[in-house]
């Protein structure tokens, strides 16, 4: 059985990886956060001390904790990874031949803790030190010539573990683009994933990966709406059919909203026949099941069977292969669950079946978990929370405890 992978949403947690808020954070004003796609201005200090707080929950559970910055340092010690992270973040069209040239200088001369500093917290037009030109010239000195990535603290969407594969994913914010690149990056030359098959691709159609939920081995839903496309929706099929990952996916159009931006605002499992799930959205819910049809078009590609759309729990349950899907209502009416679907009630990491981790402020959902048998592991997130996302959103679970099912004895390959 490999070390690496995932075939649930729930199987015990292993391995996980996650992002300790860093100076991205401490470089977003009320003149940028709209367009890096934070609500508020986080309290740094104490969104560090929230977050070391999930990793410490994570490892008394028996989780090992990975960070993505260390392993970019990691990553970066290869040239070969050097050149290609630095080409790729100078490849935008903005900052004209003599901003670019010196700022390849700059990195190329950077060590890998200093180069990872500036390809995560950026560089203003105020730190430079040489490449005068026009754009330095005309660009305000509080102006980014390579932009923060403030949302790196939600390592769930660059990349989704399938069984032993890691899909990684292409963001649809122009402002997120970068973390897919440096996620791939790591990927394709850390150690420590030599050897891994990889799917997707951050220059792909869009998918991100809070709109992908492993609900059971076999079975993948995906969100379809703000942030994953319909056209990464079927490219994902098509690679998890290709690669034998999975049998069904089913297509869940989720309404195009901010608060519901991806299908795990939506819903999360629980366990592995229980679902948190915002009730204000649930009774129109649909999904459409994709299966492979085991025949070619006249180009050679695989024909997808796409079936109409029916309610989303009795797809699921039935694709499951479990007599009904239970759901745990976020909240008791609509006001309260439209206000705790907001502070990320939907938003659980299930780290064993029946034990999630929530944050602590949703009181109507963790006790209608607990209603519901669920063990719930509350962690504070006044301020991880300013970005949206909660413990889900927050984490990439690298390796779980198989559920077994469909490939039973481990992961293919």
């Amino acid at each position: 059985m490999s070390e690496l992978g995932a075939d649930s949403e729930v199987g015990r947690l292993r391995t996980v990886l996650l992002h300790r808020p860093g100076r991205e954070l401490t470089r977003l004003t009320p003149r940028n956060n709209d367009k890096l796609l934070f609500d508020a201005i986080p309290w740094v200090a104490r969104a560090q001390e929230e977050h070391d707080a999930f990793a410490q929950e994570l490892r008394d559970r028996g989780a090992e904790v990975l960070y993505l910055t260390r392993l970019l340092t990691e990553t970066l010690a290869d040239p070969g990874a050097r050149e290609q992270a630095i080409s790729t973040v100078l490849a935008g069209l903005e900052l004209g031949d003599t901003m670019r040239g010196y700022l390849h200088r700059l990195l190329s001369d950077a060590t890998p803790e200093e180069l990872t500093d500036h390809l995560t917290a950026g560089i203003r037009n105020d730190e430079v030190r040489g490449g005068f030109g026009l754009v330095t010239s005309l660009l305000a000195h509080d102006d980014f010539l390579i932009d923060p990535l403030p949302n790196l603290l939600f390592t769930r969407d660059s990349s989704v573990w399938i069984r032993d594969h890691a899909a990684i994913t292409s963001l649809a914010m122009p402002a997120r683009k970068r973390e897919t690149e440096l996620t791939e990056l790591i990927y394709a030359w850390h150690p420590r994933f030599a050897g891994t098959p990889r799917i997707l691709g951050s220059h792909l159609e869009h998918v991100e990966g809070g709109d992908v939920l492993l609900l059971a081995p076999g079975v993948i839903a995906v969100g379809v709406g703000e942030r994953t496309t319909p056209a990464g929706a079927e490219r994902l099929a098509r690679q998890v059919f290709a690669d034998g990952l999975a049998r069904v996916v089913l297509a869940v159009p989720i309404a195009q909203e901010r608060a519901t931006m991806h299908l795990d605002t939506v819903c999360t499992l629980v366990d592995t026949d229980k679902m948190v799930v915002y009730p204000n959205v649930i009774d129109s819910l649909a999904a459409y099941a994709v299966t492979d049809s085991g025949e070619v078009d006249d180009s050679g590609r695989a024909v997808l069977t796409v079936a109409d759309p029916r309610p989303f729990l009795d797809v699921a349950a039935e694709a499951m292969g479990i007599e009904r899907l239970h759901h745990i209502d976020t909240g008791l009416d609509p006001v309260s669950a439209e206000r705790e679907q907001w502070d990320d009630g939907n938003n659980t990491l299930a780290v064993a079946p029946g034990v999630t981790v929530t944050y602590e402020r949703n009181h109507q959902t963790n006790a209608a978990l607990e209603a519901a048998g669920i063990e719930v592991v509350p962690i504070a997130g006044s301020e991880l929370g300013s970005g949206r996302g909660g413990p889900r959103c927050m984490s990439c679970p690298i390796s779980r405890e198989p559920l077994g099912g469909d490939g039973a004895s481990g992961f293919p390959g």
